[in-house]
């Protein structure tokens, strides 16, 4: 059976009907100076938009991105020693996941999932009709993860059609190695499909190693712009997967989802990799200066291969009062709302958190419980 939805596996299209301005000057050779055969603005002055933005926000909001995302694809095959026929470029990691439950799932199939892992998943699976089914977290002593061989064997006692896996985890933030996300795709049915959401990949040690950027059959890898790269609010992501995959994805992919600022925004942070390198660094350095802290004032900190800590609290009840406390003073942390990890506080690794006192009622209820 095809790992596809049997409606694309079944049709030559469908097909891009305005592939786009950029596209079609590459396929012709020449520029296109001309252009009075679309509706793209039809010249709009954008003086309000130029007086607060600036005139070159207002250029690229008239006209919309290049639909193949070429310029961010070479630089990204560049960066990632992969062929750009691997690489699709969407509206960020959700939209990515969308996607892929569109081309890979009818309604009615089932997905497996960690359960707790990132929620908006979950939202897709049940937005497309799909049946999920969740696998508990492994969990011990400084360890919480998502578990492997849980997953599998769910997958094959369910005929799933996906397996959705976050790595790094969020919320937990555990890192498995590549050869272990191997070995799990290879313990799926054939017909099955591994969602990898890479959406923290940067900060890996080996982010930049050859085998973490692989192009793995049978996988869809996902990333994003929104953590490392800090664009969280222009929406940018990119998939790794085989060429065929790759197509089939496109069969489903909405033409313009990235807009022709994101793709300008993403192709300058590309062009500028030091500024990225200089901020995960940064990130790391808070972020075990934070873990240190915590453990400090006897808090169960977990390892952490993302740009936050997370650490566990004796019940979820505490974990939820905390959570509260810190809400009415303004201060925001992550509580995931999954009841199976509702022991789990999540502070992202910024700056605002080491400022003194500024999680002072975390550090009461820890010294309490201790």
């Amino acid at each position: 059976m095809s790992r596809f939805a049997p409606h694309l596996e079944n049709q030559h299209g469908p097909h891009n009907p305005f592939p786009g301005l950029q596209a079609l000057e590459r396929r012709l050779g020449h520029a296109l100076p001309h252009r009075i055969g679309s509706n793209e603005g039809l010249d709009m002055p954008h003086r309000a938009l130029a007086a607060r933005f600036g005139s070159d926000i207002a250029d690229l909001a008239r006209t919309y991105g290049d639909a193949e995302a070429w310029r961010i694809r070479e630089l990204l095959a560049e960066g990632l020693g992969l062929p750009m026929e691997t690489l699709l470029v969407d509206a960020g990691a959700d939209s990515l996941m969308a996607l892929t439950l569109r081309a890979l799932c009818e309604p009615g199939d089932t997905v497996i999932t960690s359960a707790g892992t990132y929620p908006t998943w979950s939202y897709f699976v049940h937005g497309h009709g799909c049946r999920q089914i969740e696998v508990e977290y492994a969990s011990g002593p400084g360890y919480l993860a998502p578990d492997l061989g849980g997953l599998a064997a769910a997958a094959k006692r369910e005929r799933a059609r996906v397996v959705y896996l976050a790595n790094p985890d969020n919320p937990a933030g555990h890192l498995h190695s590549d050869a272990d996300v191997r070995a799990l795709r290879e313990h799926l049915p054939d017909d099955c499909t591994l969602v990898l959401d890479e959406a923290y990949h940067d900060f890996r040690d080996d982010a930049d190693a050859s085998e973490a950027n692989a192009v793995w059959p049978g996988v869809i890898r996902l990333r994003t712009f929104s953590k490392a790269h800090g664009l969280a609010g222009l929406r940018v992501g990119y998939a790794i997967a085989l060429p065929e995959t790759r197509a089939m994805l496109l069969k489903v992919r909405i033409h313009y989802a990235v807009s022709s600022l994101a793709l300008a925004a993403a192709e300058t942070v590309l062009r500028h990799p030091d500024e990225t390198r200089e901020h995960v660094a940064a990130v790391v350095k808070r972020r075990e200066a934070l873990s240190q802290w915590l453990q400090e004032r006897g808090a169960e900190v977990l390892p952490s291969t993302t740009n936050f800590v997370s650490l566990r609290m004796e019940t979820a009840e505490r974990a939820s009062e905390i959570h509260r406390q810190l809400l009415a003073e303004g201060t925001l942390i992550h509580r995931p709302a999954h009841p199976a990890l509702g022991h789990v506080l999540r502070i992202s690794a910024l700056d605002d958190a080491l400022v003194p006192g500024r999680l002072e009622t975390l550090a009461l209820a820890l010294q309490e419980a201790n």
